[in-house]
């Protein structure tokens, strides 16, 4: 009698991992999570033995953001470059529940809520070290279908 296999699909990982440099990388990870709802993965900081954190790791859905020290691999801040280089886009399932849980927790918003229709589908907002977010609708994120 010939075995049945089962093919089981192993859990997708990230390929692309975006990195973002901080000077403060305990008060980043804060802010990300009370504002925009990331959350750290604990096994992914790394510590120095003198409490500082130079990397760590935050997840949101199905997607993973280093953050680092800056100066690392020549990356800074906005807070020391004091120019913004880049932006992320998140995709949420609430743009105004999302925009008004960043407000709350004293993100600066660079673009209100906007969209077509009766519901927001984007807003931009920045961190407490400048770095731009946008957050979309996650519909917006779907391909059509033929």
């Amino acid at each position: 009698m010939a075995a049945i296999r089962q093919e089981v699909e192993p859990s997708r990982r990230p390929t692309v991992i975006p990195q973002l440099p901080y000077e403060d990388i305990r008060a980043a990870l804060s802010f990300l999570e009370r504002a925009f709802g990331f959350r750290e993965i604990p096994s992914s900081r790394m510590e120095g033995t003198d409490g500082v954190i130079h990397h760590a790791i935050v997840e949101f859905g199905d997607s993973v953001i280093g953050i680092g020290t800056q100066g690392a691999h020549g990356a800074i801040s906005p807070k020391s470059g004091g120019i913004e280089s880049q932006y992320l886009s998140v995709a949420v399932a609430d743009v105004e529940a999302h925009y008004q849980r960043a407000l709350a927790a004293g993100a600066r918003i660079a673009k209100e809520p906007r969209g077509h229709g009766s519901g927001a589908h984007a807003y931009e907002a920045l961190d407490l070290e400048g770095h731009r977010w946008r957050f979309v609708h996650q519909r917006l994120r779907e391909a059509p279908t033929p």
